[in-house]
């Protein structure tokens, strides 16, 4: 059994979570943004469908992505070098979450309900929520967007309506957390598109043990700024 929250009750702690489904914690409470924000110091992240209750996670293991650690295939690395498209930050935060929440193909439904969208861009104001968008004459075709405390970056979810469009968006996003001296990127669960990008598994609470470290730090500014680096790694400029 998982506790059911109801107004100010504190989530329990994170080994409560069950195993099956791996990480669920508690159910029930809202999603105002200081019951987001205390969630994501402690770990913690609401994922659920239309017509659930909101449902509070903390898997373990934790799929993470340590920016130094970004792996880049060829082919991308091709592509960024084309230079065909712009990277922007907190452009069109909006656009991007809504166009985060269609259906995938396969899928009924999504879990970035009405209810997530309106908590999201409520952090968007607040300067907590950010966006990264890949832009190509003025068309946006691709993008993500997540949660920034201190040094922790919480991603959330990805869009694509072009080619390598939502893996371009990532890789700038990488490259600029590295340069602010970020130590992680929450990934919450394992996907192949993620591992293929150096995301790697960590125990719970190793991961618990080092967000509490690195939310400690100044946010960076708002709103973001994606800067053109050298990035030898992918192979020239970008």
């Amino acid at each position: 059994m998982i506790p059911w929250l109801e107004g100010g009750d504190d989530f329990p702690p994170v080994e409560r979570a069950l195993r099956r489904p791996d990480g669920l914690l508690a159910a029930g409470g809202d999603l105002s943004a200081e019951r987001l924000l205390h969630a994501y110091r402690r770990g913690i992240f609401p994922w659920f469908s239309e017509g659930e209750p909101i449902l509070w996670w903390s898997p373990d293991p934790r799929t993470v992505l340590i920016p130094a650690e970004l792996k880049v295939g060829r082919s991308l690395a091709k592509t960024l070098r084309k230079e065909a498209f712009e990277v922007r930050a907190d452009s069109a935060f909006e656009e991007v979450i809504e166009a985060c929440s269609a259906p995938r193909p396969g899928q009924h439904g999504t879990w970035i309900t009405g209810a997530m969208k309106a908590a999201y861009t409520r952090l968007h104001s607040l300067d907590v929520a950010h966006s990264v968008e890949t832009w190509c004459e003025g068309e946006l075709i691709g993008g993500l967007y997540g949660v920034a405390l201190g040094r922790v970056f919480y991603g959330e979810s990805m869009f694509s309506r072009a080619s390598d469009a939502s893996k371009i968006a990532l890789v700038h996003l990488v490259r600029q957390l590295e340069q602010w001296e970020f130590g992680l990127i929450d990934c919450q669960m394992r996907t192949p598109l993620l591992s293929g990008f150096g995301a790697r598994d960590m125990a719970r609470g190793q991961f618990t043990r080092r967000v509490a470290e690195l939310v400690n730090y100044p946010d960076v500014r708002a709103p973001w700024v994606i800067e053109r680096i050298i990035d030898r790694r992918a192979g020239g400029r970008r």
